[in-house]
């Protein structure tokens, strides 16, 4: 092994073991990867991934219809849905496509989920609340692995949405600032 490899090599060791305290998900022999093309590729990284976290396809399932179940019941968040949901099932599985694109990388969701958020009538109320049903669901229906695999990427997609939301909306938001109408104020 040269010196540039055996360096990048350690640095390779240092990255993922940093990401392994931090709680990240490392496929576990990144160098098979590069030598994969398209669907052999994710099969290997959704395959990876599942063997690390134990998340497979009806743990999404069973995540997302209960987790939706408590939505629909919430008194917060249940009429925000209501307003625009009448027909369950589709929804329910476009979740399931988006999660096992977001929590496997299996690419079965196409879809453009900020630009259905952006004129929802939602702030970061609402997010918080989104992210506590969310985490007490996942805490019940996964295993610890799986249950912080789905809430870090919980977490981020929350952000997202309401960093978009607040732009949409002409607010910029600073580090650590929050989207609330000025209306609330």
């Amino acid at each position: 092994m040269s010196e540039m490899t055996d360096q990048t090599g350690n640095r390779l060791a240092k990255e993922r073991a940093s990401e392994k305290r931090s709680g990240a998900l490392v496929v576990d022999d990144l160098r098979v990867l590069p030598s994969l093309d398209g669907p052999e590729r994710r099969a290997a990284i959704v395959s990876a991934l599942r063997a690390e976290t134990g998340i497979d396809e009806a743990m999404i399932e069973t995540l997302v219809r209960r987790f939706y179940a408590a939505v629909q019941a919430d008194p917060f968040l249940g009429p925000v849905f209501a307003a625009r949901i009448a027909d369950w099932e589709p929804h329910l599985q476009r979740m399931m496509a988006f999660w096992s694109s977001v929590a496997l990388m299996s690419g079965r969701y196409h879809g453009q989920p900020m630009q259905k958020h952006l004129p929802l009538p939602i702030h970061a109320d609402h997010f918080d609340r989104w992210l506590a049903i969310f985490k007490e669901t996942a805490l019940e229906v996964c295993p610890p692995k799986a249950a912080a695999h789905f809430l870090e990427r919980a977490q981020r997609i929350a952000e997202s949405l309401e960093l978009g939301i607040a732009g949409q909306n002409g607010v910029m938001l600073a580090k650590d600032q929050r989207y609330r109408p000025a209306a609330m104020d």
